[in-house]
Order: C-alpha cells, then sequence, then structure tokens
C-alpha cells in the first residue's frame, strides 16, 4: 500500500464502548520468460460495463452475503484513517487504521461490537496478535516513539518500527515497548520460536532515500526481532539480515526495483516462508528463526510490477503471490489494463529441502470491470480450510471481495464475489476491501472507509470448512488445518 504520514498531535487515547550471523546462499533465479505466457480465466468485455454497480450500491453472488457492518466510528470517522490488516483471537477481531486500531468483539457475527479504540498515529499500523500482546507496524517518520508523536519530514526521522501493547484487558489495552527498525516497518509477520518462550517478529520494510534519515540504501534487509514472552519489554531487533546481496533486481520494463521485502509470509511448522520483495518473489529456508535464507527466487518482468504479499496452500505446495500494480490507489481493473496485470500469480513448489523451486503456472484477476473511480488491484487474503481443496478469499480493494479455487494451479476458477459501487461519482476516493479473511466460519473484510464487514458463504463446495476452528489467526503466520497434512 502507498504510504501516507498523517501530521498533528496524537495522544494514546483508549475509546471504551462497552455497548457497541546471517548465512549467504546461491539462489536460481527464473527466466523472466517463465511468466509471459499464461492461462487465465477470464477477460472482461466492455458488456461488463453495464452491469457495475452505482455509487454504494452492493453487488454479489448468490453465494455471499453482507451479515453485518460496522462503521467507523469516533477517532476513526474520517476519509483519511484509512482501515488496514486484520487479526484475530477467540471471539475478538483487531483491526489496523492509519490512526491507531480497533477491537471488535465477534462472538455473535452478525453482531459485532466495538470493544476500544486506540488513538496511536502511524502508517500503516499493520496488525497481528500472540497471546496478551499486540504489534504494531509504523512506517512514516515520527517525532518520537509514542502515540502523541507527530509526523516529521524524512529528513528529520527520529522514530519509526514497531510497537507493542498488552491486550490482556480488550477494553484498556497498554503501549509496553517500542522498538526502532531500519527503514520503519511497512508489515511484519510473527515467527513463534521453537521452545516457544519467544516469538520473532520479521520486520518488512522498503523505500531507501539518501535523504531519509536512517535508512539510505541499499537496504535489502529484514529486521528481526526477538520478543520475549515473559518480558516483553526487552524485545530487541537480534539480526538484519540480507536477502539480497547481489542488490536484487535493479528494475526493468514497469518491474519494481527491490530494495526490500513488502511482506513475508512463514509457515511455521514447514519451517518455509515466501517473500513478496517489491522485484522479486523469493521461498526461505527459516528452520533457523534468526537467519533464514533465499533458497530460490523468481521475477516475472513482463507482467508483474510490484510483488505485495504471499499465500501458501496447505500442503505448502504452492504459492499465490500477489501485484500490487498502481500502489493501491490505482484504477486496474479497467479494459485498458490486461487481466494479467495487478493480478495473482500462482507458482507451484517442486523439489525437497533447500533443492525447492518456484514453478510458475498461471494468473488470476477478477472477472469483473470496475470504474476509473475505483482503486482496484491484488490484495490480502487468505486460504479458507476447505478438505482436499485449495480455495482462498481475497481483497481487490473497491474491486471487493473474490472467493477463488485454485486447486488446478494452470486452471484457477472463482466462486463467488461481494463488492460496493465507487464512493463517488466524480472522483476517486481510496476505500475498499484491504484484506478479507476467512475465521471460524466467516469472513471479515476490513473496508479502508466502511469499517468492518462481515460475510457469509453459503456454498456446499466449501461446507468442510465450517469444521475448522482456530483459537488465533495472524494471517501472514499460516498456521497447517487438519495437522496441515490432508
Amino acid at each position: 500500500m502507498f504510504k501516507h504520514s498523517p501530521q498533528g498531535s496524537r495522544r494514546l487515547r483508549i475509546v471504551g464502548l462497552a455497548a457497541s550471523a546471517f548465512l549467504v546462499v546461491t539462489v536460481a533465479v527464473a527466466p523472466a520468460s517463465s511468466a509471459q505466457t499464461p492461462p487465465v480465466t477470464t477477460d472482461p468485455t466492455t458488456a461488463d460495463v453495464a452491469a457495475l454497480p452505482g455509487v454504494d450500491e452492493i453487488s454479489s453472488s448468490r453465494n455471499l452475503r453482507q451479515i453485518a457492518n460496522v462503521p467507523k466510528q469516533g477517532p476513526f470517522d474520517n476519509e483519511g484513517a484509512l482501515g488496514s490488516d486484520l487479526a484475530f483471537q477467540g471471539r475478538y477481531a483487531f483491526v489496523g487504521n492509519y490512526e491507531g486500531f480497533v477491537i471488535y468483539d465477534i462472538k455473535n457475527p452478525s453482531r459485532p461490537s466495538i470493544v476500544s479504540q486506540v488513538l496511536c498515529s502511524g502508517s500503516q499500523n499493520d496488525i497481528s496478535v500472540y497471546g496478551d500482546l499486540l504489534f504494531l507496524s509504523t512506517d512514516s517518520p515520527r517525532s518520537d516513539d509514542s502515540c502523541a508523536s507527530t509526523g516529521v519530514p524524512s529528513s528529520g526521522t527520529v522514530w519509526e518500527g514497531m510497537k507493542i501493547f498488552d491486550i490482556k484487558d480488550k477494553a484498556n489495552p497498554r503501549y509496553i515497548k517500542s522498538v526502532k527498525t531500519a527503514c520503519g516497518s511497512h508489515t511484519h509477520t510473527l515467527v513463534p520460536a521453537k521452545d516457544r518462550n519467544s516469538v520473532y517478529v520479521y520486520v518488512s520494510s522498503y523505500g531507501p532515500s539518501a535523504s531519509y534519515a536512517g535508512c539510505a540504501p541499499p537496504h535489502d534487509s529484514i529486521s528481526i526481532i526477538k520478543v520475549p514472552l515473559k518480558k516483553p519489554t526487552q524485545a530487541a531487533v537480534v539480526a538484519v539480515p540480507n536477502l539480497f546481496p547481489d542488490g536484487g533486481n535493479p528494475g526493468s520494463n514497469g518491474s519494481s526495483t527491490t530494495s526490500g521485502c513488502h511482506d513475508i509470509t512463514v509457515y511455521p511448522s514447514k519451517d518455509l516462508a515466501a517473500g513478496a520483495c517489491m522485484g522479486d518473489g523469493v521461498l526461505l529456508n527459516i528452520a533457523n528463526r534468526e537467519a533464514p535464507r533465499v533458497i530460490n527466487r523468481v521475477r516475472d518482468t513482463v507482467n508483474f510490477s510490484f510483488w505485495h504479499s504471499a499465500t501458501f496452500n496447505n500442503d505448502g505446495s504452492k504459492v499465490v503471490f500477489t501485484d500490487e500494480l498502481g500502489g493501491g490507489s490505482g484504477a486496474t481493473c479497467v479494459e485498458t489494463v490486461a487481466p494479467t496485470r495487478g493480478a495473482n500469480a500462482i507458482y507451484d513448489i517442486t523439489g525437497r529441502g533447500d533443492s525447492r523451486s518456484l514453478v510458475f503456472k498461471s494468473y488470476y484477476k477478477i472477472p469483473r470491470l470496475n470504474t476509473t473511480l475505483e482503486n482496484c488491484v491484488a490484495h490480502n487474503g487468505s486460504l479458507i480450510p476447505v478438505l482436499g481443496r485449495d480455495i482462498m478469499v481475497q481483497a481487490w480493494y473497491q474491486g471487493g471481495i473474490s472467493v477463488w479455487d485454485f486447486t488446478n494451479s494452470a486452471r484457477p476458477v472463482e466462486l463467488g464475489y461481494w463488492e460496493r459501487g465507487p464512493l463517488s461519482a466524480d472522483r476517486r476516493v481510496i476505500g475498499g476491501s484491504w484484506s478479507a479473511y476467512w475465521y471460524n466460519g466467516n469472513i471479515y473484510s476490513s473496508d479502508i472507509q466502511k469499517g468492518l464487514d462481515v460475510l457469509e458463504m453459503n456454498d456446499w463446495r466449501i461446507w468442510t470448512a465450517h469444521l475448522t476452528k482456530v483459537k488465533e489467526l495472524n494471517v501472514q503466520s499460516q498456521p497447517g488445518y487438519l495437522g496441515s497434512n490432508w
């Protein structure tokens, strides 16, 4: 997502709403030609234009329906307070916002309510939870590490990085620790230590600049924070591994230069991770949590502009990478943009151990046009734990929410969709679903402008997903469902 540096003084304010040592290895780089001639599922035509929903009008397939919406409230009820990522724990959903975060009670999915809101500005406030701890990413130059900090010019950066909160009392979260990281934290990923006494935080950041204090190029690394669970205030950076000692993709034909990673998804039980790193997609061995090793790397200089995020299938034999063409603010679901651009790329994982490789199979993009007033591109999604199938739900900003099946890697197909029309009839307002995730029987969507949406999918093809319940979910820390070996 684009960077945003909100200005103005902010205090930590909780609004209770009860009612409502890195090992360098040789990597193989797949040639760009491996991703030039894909099969695609659909090619939208001008006939679709007549069916486009109007301003705020809802359109959906018959098997997907909205069962609840909680609009942004209080200090977050404005166009600049952008809703961001989601995490879950028990009966609660945690939603990031560029101005802080919100905790919802979702025990009754059709009647969610706000438990508390924490005002703590700092783009983009990517969020995750682990036990009694909540982690919040800050990726904007700040005057200090407090929730009362103000935005400052990049040359005057004092602090950016990771904030840690105690959320034992969901109605009264407490800010307990900050950890400064190089170039801040655009996103982050939790990786449990093998002894379960600590949790690691893989911090992804990018966009170095000679004028950016503490973030001069080259920046081909991630920061790894170790958090002792019994003493979280001792959290500290323990490693800064360089994932691209050769400098990564230099950028060509519209493909981004690699200067860090946007997002990393880990599969801890398989000691595996997939990194979406601007100009490169990478597969990593994370058996040593403090020294992840790149074992394979791929590029697509023809159709992929910005490698944004990744999702494994359940048995760890595939990865879906997303291309955030236009940075999240562009209208890329239009006739003038090919169905292979701003899309997903599906890769099979072949081989064993450090000889595993990513093999391109196809692209998937939503089979509906949007207007030029709607920002639309592939964004965050999660697996739906369907027995014997590879199915995921995914956010496409104002392109809405798509549920699609990639069991056949070469022939992905959409199973259902839900979307709103544009937010304005005469200007592009940044909005839509930032993240759409399956959690314990429902789809939860963090809409940038509209707040929290809850959807229900009635479809026999996903009925086995209702048999799986988890106690906690951070989508970028991917769990294995039903023993992860179906």
